[in-house]
């Protein structure tokens, strides 16, 4: 397993698909090379995209990445690939940067040449514009200051043109030469004070226009009907003509909800509403102790754009049904069966860490009963304690399966090779420093065993 290889990437983090956590972590094979890569897509469009490379062997001469969109005719013509730049200290480690002309569902396509021979993988990648781009305050008062000086020069050079061009050298401007030099200076601050407006409202209308394409989030609207039916309606805020009745499955449902009662976060449910119309959903609730509950919605686009929508409802005791399929959950005391192995480096903001998890038997050995859980070995949620960064990951990475394959249909080599030991890691990076509670998710003997552990970051 690479994540028993390799010590730390680098990685860094604003807001994106999952909540307040946009940064992608994906570890897979590329054709015969594992990687573990990270990407972390630009907060303005156009932008640039940081894209860090670990192999898990050495072997690899080349690394070539290349921006391209995830579906449509864009992703059948690949520009030109950049040559991702090797680490001088660690011969196993490339960084590149990509620029991302649009936002949407795009991917990087990473092509290896080695000992080996060739691999190659694509990694989903969602570009949002989240922000407009902040010029300085400190740059924006000299640049200011100097474009004073030069509208003061050009009006100065017209008026000392009209005044003095054509004197005798030697000679003094006559009333009548100064008095039509003062008239062109004014009249020539007049039109570059008109030039400076119109160019001021032409960047206002420009600026407008790109905050109507920063990214909105789908909002949630969460209501509970007779019989502890949870109902949730998606509204659209119209971003680059989103829809919301064009849902791709990930691993098998439309949407994954997840409920976690707030503060003591002491409970925590993984449910697959079942759809019932175009952005509405229902889910019949299984008995869930009474509770403010934060909601997290995770939904994959067609086009494989992922986004995960965010709410709060108030509920009473639930008497409710037993928990059927897939849905699972659970509540404090949790599994003693699941351990957290922490390294022994402290955790830091800005920084991929392994997070691994043992299994045990009743009998403290290691565990040999685990099942695939939703076609993964586990799932494990990233959850700060105010609940601005929530993060899905598996052990392949953050990377949603169903933008995963959809990528797999030109790239036979995309996805991750599942194993069962007793042991299932994770590759996840903090974007700030904080509190943070740790929610894994397993299945044994056809049951699903929740755990929680709190992390400090540093």
């Amino acid at each position: 397993m690479i994540g028993r290889l390799l010590p730390a990437l680098l990685a860094a983090a604003a807001a994106g698909a999952h909540v307040g956590s946009p940064d992608v972590f994906h570890e897979g094979s590329a054709g015969p090379y594992r990687l573990l890569v990270v990407i972390r897509p630009p907060a303005v469009i156009p932008g640039v995209a940081e894209v860090e490379i670990r192999a898990a062997a050495e072997g690899v001469r080349e690394v070539r990445i290349v921006p391209l969109p995830a579906s449509g005719e864009g992703a059948k013509f690949a520009p030109a690939p950049d040559v991702a730049l090797r680490s001088k200290e660690d011969p196993q480690f490339f960084r590149g940067s990509l620029w991302m002309m649009e936002a949407g569902s795009w991917q990087v396509r990473i092509t290896l040449e080695g000992e080996q021979g060739r691999g190659q993988m694509a990694v989903p990648v969602p570009a949002l514009a989240v922000r407009p781009a902040v010029m300085q305050k400190t740059l924006g008062a000299v640049l200011f200051g100097l474009m004073l000086v030069l509208a003061g020069g050009l009006a100065s050079i017209a008026g000392a043109s009209v005044r003095e061009a054509q004197l005798e050298p030697g000679s003094e401007p006559g009333r009548e030469r100064v008095k039509r030099a003062r008239k062109v200076t004014l009249g020539t601050a007049a039109v570059v004070a008109l030039a400076l407006y119109l160019g001021y409202q032409w960047w206002g209308a420009e600026a407008g226009e790109y905050q109507r394409h920063l990214y909105k989030p789908l909002e949630l609207r969460a209501s509970l009907e007779a019989g502890g039916k949870l109902v949730l309606r998606i509204e659209n805020p119209r971003w680059l003509g989103r829809r919301v009745d064009d849902l791709a499955a990930d691993h098998g449902h439309l949407m994954h909800l997840f409920l976690v009662r707030m503060q003591e976060m002491d409970a925590l449910w993984h449910l697959h509403p079942e759809q019932s119309g175009p952005g509405v959903f229902r889910q019949p609730l299984p008995a869930v102790p009474a509770g403010r509950y934060k909601i997290f919605a995770d939904v994959v686009h067609r086009d494989g754009l992922p986004e995960t929508m965010t709410g709060e409802i108030e509920l009473g005791a639930v008497a409710g049904a037993p928990l059927s399929g897939d849905d699972s959950g659970g509540s404090a005391p949790w599994s003693q069966a699941i351990t957290w192995a922490e390294s022994s480096l402290p955790l830091v903001a800005h920084r991929v860490h392994w997070f691994r998890f043992r299994v045990q038997d009743e009998q403290g050995r290691p565990a040999e009963d685990l099942e695939l859980y939703m076609g993964m070995p586990g799932h494990a949620v990233f959850l700060k304690r105010d609940a601005s960064v929530f993060a899905h990951v598996h052990p392949s990475g953050s990377a949603p399966m169903a933008a995963v394959q959809l990528l797999a249909a030109a790239d036979p080599h995309a996805g991750h090779a599942a194993q069962l030991p007793p042991e299932v890691s994770f590759p996840y990076g903090f974007p700030s420093p904080g509190d943070y509670r740790i929610f894994v998710q397993l299945k044994r003997r056809g049951r699903v065993e929740t755990a929680a552990f709190d992390a400090r970051v540093e």
